[in-house]
Parts: C-alpha cells; structure tokens; sequence
C-alpha cells in the first residue's frame, strides 16, 4: 500500500484544488495538494515537502481531516488529509495544471481525483 498525504487548505469559505498535470496518471482531474511518503519521513515531513516542490509554500500542518483506502487497478493508496495553513508564500503552478480556490457548493462542478470523492463527502455534510 502506498502512504499518500495531501492539504486541506482553507482560505475562508473556499478550500485549495489543484489539477493533475495531462501527461500523469488520472491527467486533468482535480485533487488535494500533496503526494507520496517517503521512506524516513512522517507524513506531516512528506506534506511539507511535497507542497513546497508543488506550489513553493510553507506549510503549518494540523490535525488530521480524515484517512482513506481507495483501489486503482494499479495501486491502493492510503490517503491521510491534514487540516493546514499556509504559513509562507504564494501558490505557484510548479507541478499543477492549475489551482483554483472552490466553495465546498462547487464541488460538484469539477471532476476529482476517485481517491477524494469519500472526502468530498464528508466536506459537503460538514460544511
């Protein structure tokens, strides 16, 4: 299983997403700033990292938001989604195709990653 951790990003009433480069797997879908965990780091280490070679911030990692297993076909990912704020700098497109800021009501409007859609969820029937 592969240790994925990714940033929920507030910034008021509209949270960070970010949209896959086209040339990678699940290309063009949008998802939760981060990535992989690698070997030696904690997941809050690996969040940090990933979203300073992403979007070249800082983070200020919190609280866990919720845990999931999802199933591809080629892999099972454990994704853990931290609360987070930004602590220094300005998203920048590094990685991404884009970023937008959304409203939790314009979810629906944007195709994610599957891995989120038990997120998504839970943020519609919290927020």
């Amino acid at each position: 299983m592969t240790e994925v951790v990714a940033a929920l990003i507030w910034d008021q009433d509209k949270f960070m997403i970010c949209q896959r480069p086209a040339h990678k797997a699940r290309g063009l879908l949008w998802e939760f700033v981060g990535g992989k965990v690698e070997i030696g780091e904690t997941k809050e280490q690996a969040l940090i990292r990933e979203c300073q070679e992403e979007l070249a911030i800082t983070l200020d990692v919190g609280e866990v938001f919720m845990d999931v297993i999802h199933e591809y076909p080629d892999l099972t990912v454990h994704l853990t989604l931290f609360h987070a704020t930004i602590r220094e700098g300005i998203p920048q497109k590094l990685e991404h195709n884009n970023i937008r800021w959304i409203a939790v009501n314009e979810i629906d409007q944007c195709a994610f990653y599957p891995a989120d859609e038990e997120i998504l969820r839970r943020l519609k029937d919290a927020y």
